[in-house]
């Protein structure tokens, strides 16, 4: 993921990496108890990176949108459009929250990052055209 993230230049100024509390995840999928952690890493306030955590079984990126919704809807800058990519190591997620005039999230399809040659690339794409848009004032 660090590698995708350094690729599209979000590791390069103007942008600067804060990092939100951990939070613990516990489901309950009727047939075992899932425990893992969500951590998070904020880009200028605008891209989100969710990055689901666990030992025994791997979580959904789904488990995660309710969490990435509510960072979101917290972003200072409510004139701006907002971005989340979720991810659990194997799949991604990527999230565009606007808030004006009323707030409204669209969905990507979720991206199997292992698949192949062409996942990457077109993750990278995407996270390429949220660096132009964040870019943009």
């Amino acid at each position: 993921m660090s590698l995708l993230l350094a690729l599209a230049g979000f590791y390069d100024p103007p942008f600067k990496i804060a990092a939100e509390s951990s939070v613990e995840l516990v489901l309950d999928d009727g047939e075992e108890l899932l425990r893992g952690r969500i951590d998070v890493l904020v880009l200028q306030n605008q891209l989100w990176v969710i990055v689901l955590k666990s030992k025994k079984t791997t979580l959904s990126v789904w488990s995660a949108l309710p969490q990435a919704l509510a960072y979101l809807m917290a972003n200072p800058h409510p004139d701006k459009p907002v971005f989340g990519m979720l991810t659990n190591g194997d799949d991604i997620l990527f999230i565009k929250l606007t808030q004006t005039p009323t707030p409204q999230y669209d969905l990507s399809r979720v991206f199997a990052l292992f698949t192949s040659a062409r996942e990457v690339y077109d993750i990278l794409q995407i996270l390429k055209g949220i660096d132009q848009a964040m870019s943009t004032p």
